[in-house]
């Protein structure tokens, strides 16, 4: 197997990470209650993602990608590092036309997880993995697994926490491997749970 490079995300990445995102996440629990048609959701998710990455996570300097051997990405990982995780109301505001366009009629219900996930957050300071995911034809060959060590390493460096929440049960085993704990659940009213992982600073 080819060693799969990982390396930082910048600005120019926009659509690479908004497009490898929006088809790792087409299946996803939550994104499926947010928009649960199909071809709506095909649509939304890469001008989701598209507008975070822009706006939250690029300019945070601290989301990574996995690139396959011809140097397309592969997977992404949007992370937040301590003491940047609350954006500038300006910053907020700058999003809206992006989310909009996104979720359209469904906004409401995007901003719905969105209000229970900031609610839930944990005060410690913290590395966030608010995104990861890897395009369904590398899925299974350690895109993810290359994007969580490499960024792993350095939280470990820095010896810090990591937490995500994992919006799909299957994916809670995977990340247990890495270290990650179920802290908590987080339940959609109406919708489906999401599972709050804490890794502990080592």
């Amino acid at each position: 197997m080819a060693t799969i490079v990982v390396r930082k995300a910048t600005r120019h990445d926009v659509d690479a990470v908004a497009q490898t995102l929006a088809l790792a996440f087409q299946h996803d629990p939550v994104m499926s209650w947010i928009l649960p048609e199909p071809d709506r959701r095909a649509a939304g998710l890469p001008r989701f993602f598209a507008t975070v990455a822009r706006h939250l996570f690029l300019p945070a300097d601290a989301s990574d990608l996995a690139l396959r051997p011809d140097d397309t990405v592969g997977g992404a990982a949007l992370w937040t590092p301590p003491h940047q995780q609350n954006p500038s109301t300006l910053t907020e505001l700058r999003t809206l036309p992006g989310i909009w366009q996104a979720f359209g009629r469904r906004t409401l219900a995007g901003k719905q997880v969105g209000d229970l996930l900031k609610k839930n957050h944990p005060t410690e300071p913290h590395w966030y993995l608010a995104m990861l995911g890897s395009a369904p034809d590398v899925r299974g060959e350690g895109y993810g697994h290359a994007l969580l060590h490499s960024r792993l390493d350095r939280v470990d460096a820095e010896h810090a926490a990591a937490y995500l929440e994992s919006s799909n049960p299957v994916n809670v085993p995977y990340y247990e491997r890495f270290g990650f704990v179920v802290t908590g659940e987080l339940r959609i009213p109406g919708g489906p749970t999401l599972w709050q992982m804490l890794r502990a600073a080592r």
